[in-house]
């Protein structure tokens, strides 16, 4: 058997929203995770890209952060950016 240091093993009881929408350029598939760990921010993963990011509002505020996050072009984070500011 391997030995591991664990530097947590914790199970937490997590609300999962999966939403779909339309945008101008891309349709958006997310699974948006709540929990109590990351300081109330929330883990947005994209379906599609298989990309994702731990999301508070300081992120959404920070210029270019979901553009890096999630690999997408400026009008396409506005995009999600916009729809995440009404989850977070």
């Amino acid at each position: 058997m391997v030995e591991r240091f664990f530097l947590y093993d914790e199970t937490v009881e997590a609300k999962t929203r999966f939403v779909s929408f339309a945008g101008k350029n891309r349709r958006f598939d997310l699974a948006i995770l709540q929990t109590d760990r990351y300081f109330g921010k929330s883990i947005v993963l994209d379906i599609q890209s298989n990309r994702f990011a731990i999301v508070g509002l300081d992120d959404l505020e920070e210029e270019g952060s979901i553009e890096a996050e999630f690999g997408f072009s400026e009008e396409d984070a506005a995009e999600l950016r916009e729809f995440l500011y009404e989850m977070v």
